[in-house]
């Protein structure tokens, strides 16, 4: 996996997706990823993509990868979400090393957005602090509600369909609410 891999990542995540394509739910987007980039998923899953962590772009991309193409490749399947942990881990270690220094606001946001998928309150307070810097003030305004939204019931209850879990009588009300999923 090469530098050529690691830009043709961000190149299609930064300048062929608008940022309203990022967090819309689109069919022909879901294939087009899985088409492009399932095979880097799958070594990124495998942990196989380790010599991109050598540069903050590289570190970025193995995190999209992990992060934001496994929520399009397998949307609605808890395989969605099944990478959340490593791409936690791998902006942590980021932010620890400064990596997360040496990148644009832009950028950032998708270095910290493991922290915001996060159904630990614990990361969250993190990331509220990540979040609150010039540029990224309205990921800080999400990332409130995202952290409102697990201090209350400890996880997502927009995920409990697809990951099996029954949810509360409290949950279903809150997922009656517009604006209660992501």
């Amino acid at each position: 996996m090469s530098e050529t891999a690691i830009q043709e990542v961000l190149s299609f995540w930064f300048d062929e997706l608008t940022p309203r394509r990022w967090f819309a739910k689109d069919e022909a987007l879901d294939r087009e990823i899985a088409l492009r980039f399932s095979s880097l998923l799958e070594a990124a899953r495998q942990g196989e993509l380790w010599q991109w962590r050598l540069s903050a772009k590289g570190r970025l991309a193995e995190i999209l990868v992990l992060d934001q193409f496994s929520r399009n490749i397998h949307r609605d399947t808890p395989a969605s979400f099944a990478q959340d942990p490593q791409a936690l881990v791998l902006a942590q270690e980021a932010v620890a090393n400064g990596t997360d220094r040496r990148l644009d606001a832009s950028h950032k946001v998708f270095l910290y957005m493991p922290y915001m998928h996060s159904e630990s309150l614990l990361v969250h307070d993190e990331a509220l602090r990540l979040f609150d810097q010039s540029g990224l003030e309205e990921n800080l305004r999400h990332e409130r509600r995202h952290r409102d939204i697990i201090a209350r019931f400890g996880r997502y209850p927009h995920r409990n369909a697809i990951l099996g879990r029954e949810s509360t009588p409290e949950e279903i009300v809150f997922l009656q609410e517009p604006g209660s999923s992501f």
